[in-house]
């Protein structure tokens, strides 16, 4: 059942206006400035809808439920007002498009970078990404991936707070300014994937229980009670949020989806609710001639999500891998507190290179169970990487970045670990030229006793790590905000250009296909963990990684090899010079890597 909702407007300012509100007797449309209210007519399935005449666009509007309750749209596309107050109108067609010969692009050719639209610039705009597009071009970036834009209390949020589905956040401009920016990707080539919560809603704001079952009692999530995706009703539900969807990539071209935390979308029906969107993307492919993804953020190690519907899979084009990240980031910082528990060996980083996921169906000491089962035979494609992300940066007590926590060339390390690898590799805003700005946890909540619960609920997440003591950041303060924009000067300083030439030339190298083989071929790595070096293969392609503090003698295959990349190469400010053939043992220094080839 697909039925759209909201506000749909026409031609000669005609308006369709539709609701789900099952409960309701009597539904009307309240529009700002006009003395008449507009009766709604009543449809099956708890619908109410109307095509009303002499509603320009831009008008302002509210929904009241049995002549009492006066509220926004759940459906609005805009709140210029905040998300307390009026939703309005908003014209779809009023955005002549230039990117008629755009097809999308396949997950193999995405080098993908996330933003967050309010710190990634000082203005945090749409408008202001748009001047950054010819840097993120020249750094080599294909795709980017932005932060939750749904609308949120205040002006300053993550963005996982988001309570109206369709419309975009007021305080980083226009619907317009958002069409144009994804218009002027298009055009230089840059795909654009945006994040979509669909596992919960934000606090305030969200008046979707007002007009219908939208959440059970049946589950509960870290947020509160579940969307209501299997429970009584839910078919209306599933609409609202499918449809959300697919608006994103017609009507806004975004080309694809990043779905948070899809293991907190709970569906124990016959046809999941991840199932069917990537059957409606399917179908929409058919429709535009254009390739979209399904990104899936998910904790579950299950291949499920990402296999084909021929296997009983949902069908989606890629997910995230914590195990990735978890086993290179134990090994170059020596966390191993909480789920970093499960990693830090040399070997977990060879598996995860090899396979994508080091929990395969095996026994997880922190979650006290088995977790998994095997990606073998799925193309590297499928699987989505990084060193830092905003959850990893932003979930830290002071919001602390790599380049705060350990060395200059081990951030050189990760880096190569990560753009040599076989997977779609994710850079985080600013890991490219070695920001050292934090990127905090920040709201601008509107109500005090959310503000309070906000700022004790974090401060007690992070007890264990302040022992030590030090100021915890106000997450309500504009300064935590402002403190996590990003410092565009790096220019300035040599250590960060040398890390921004390092991720350029790795970036070169992955696009002209020199590291293929690991793409390709079946690889194998060899751990030794009292020396913390590790050796993966592929195809005549032999990359070292060298975690120790010490140079380390590491072998390669018989025969003569080209160096393709060196981590410690004076190019990239490190110790020393490297020779252009290598062969037989080989001295890696310290905390570096290279790549050769046969």
């Amino acid at each position: 059942m697909q039925r759209k909702v909201g506000a749909h407007y026409g031609k000669d300012e005609k308006c369709q206006f539709r609701v789900w509100a099952p409960s309701a007797k009597n539904v009307e449309v309240v529009v700002k400035n006009r003395k008449n209210v507009i009766q709604l007519e009543k449809e099956e399935k708890g619908y109410w809808s109307k095509e009303v005449e002499g509603i320009p666009a831009g008008s302002y509007y509210k929904f009241r439920l049995d002549e009492e309750k006066e509220l926004p749209d759940p459906a609005s596309k805009f709140q210029p007002e905040g998300v307390h107050s009026w939703s309005q109108v908003i014209d779809s067609e009023d955005y002549q498009w230039n990117d008629r010969g755009w097809k999308g692009l396949p997950m193999s050719q995405m080098i993908i970078y996330e933003l967050h639209v309010g710190t990634f610039t000082k203005e945090g705009t749409f408008a202001a990404i748009e001047e950054k597009l010819d840097y993120l071009l020249e750094l080599g970036i294909t795709a980017i991936e932005i932060m939750p834009i749904s609308a949120f209390p205040g002006n300053r949020n993550w963005g996982y707070d988001g309570v109206y589905p369709y419309a975009t956040q007021e305080s980083y401009g226009t619907v317009k300014a958002l069409k144009k920016l994804i218009d002027s990707c298009h055009e230089k080539g840059i795909a654009v994937i945006l994040d979509a919560v669909y596992n919960h809603m934000g606090p305030e704001g969200n008046y979707l229980a007002e007009f219908g079952p939208y959440f059970t009692d049946k589950y509960t999530t870290p947020w509160g009670k579940a969307i209501n995706f299997d429970d009584r009703q839910s078919d209306h539900v599933r609409n609202f949020f499918l449809q959300s969807a697919l608006m994103w990539m017609k009507e806004f071209h975004f080309d694809g989806l990043r779905l948070d935390a899809i293991h907190e979308i709970i569906d124990r029906g016959a046809k999941h609710l991840l199932k069917e969107l990537s059957e409606q993307v399917d179908a929409l492919e058919e429709e535009t001639g254009r390739q979209y993804v399904l990104i899936a953020e998910s904790d579950l190690n299950d291949t499920k999500i990402i296999n084909d519907y021929s296997k009983g899979g949902f069908g989606l084009e890629a997910q995230w891998v914590d195990d990735f990240h978890h086993s290179l980031h134990t090994l170059i910082t020596g966390e191993n507190e909480g789920y970093y528990k499960d990693y830090g060996k040399m070997a977990n980083l060879g598996k995860s290179l090899e396979q994508a996921f080091v929990y395969d169906g095996i026994y997880s000491n922190f979650r006290k169970r088995t977790i998994g089962n095997s990606p073998k035979g799925l193309p590297s494609s499928k699987f989505v990487v990084c060193i830092q992300n905003h959850d990893q940066v932003g979930n830290r007590m002071l919001g602390d970045r790599l380049s705060q926590l350990i060395s200059f060339e081990k951030l050189k390390l990760a880096a190569g670990v990560m753009l040599t690898s076989s997977f779609v590799p994710m850079l985080f805003m600013g890991e490219e030229f070695a920001e050292d700005q934090v990127f905090q946890y920040f709201v601008s909540h509107g109500d005090p006793d959310l503000v309070k619960a906000v700022q004790e609920g974090r401060k007690k997440e992070f007890e264990y790590f302040n022992q030590h003591g030090g100021e915890f950041p106000d997450p309500q303060s504009e300064e935590t905000f402002n403190n996590s924009k990003l410092n565009w000067g790096f220019q300035e300083d040599g250590s960060k250009m040398a890390i921004f030439g390092l991720y350029k030339e790795l970036i070169r190298l992955r696009k002209e296909g020199v590291f293929q083989a690991f793409y390709n071929e079946e690889k194998s790595s060899e751990a030794d963990e009292e020396n913390r070096t590790l050796r993966l293969s592929a195809g005549g392609l032999t990359a070292l990684y060298n975690f120790s503090e010490d140079s380390q003698k590491m072998h390669l295959p018989e025969g003569e090899h080209q160096l393709v990349f060196a981590s410690a190469d004076k190019k990239w400010s490190g110790p020393q010079d490297f020779p252009q053939k290598v062969s037989g043992a080989v001295n890696i220094p310290p905390e570096s890597l290279i790549i050769c080839k046969s």
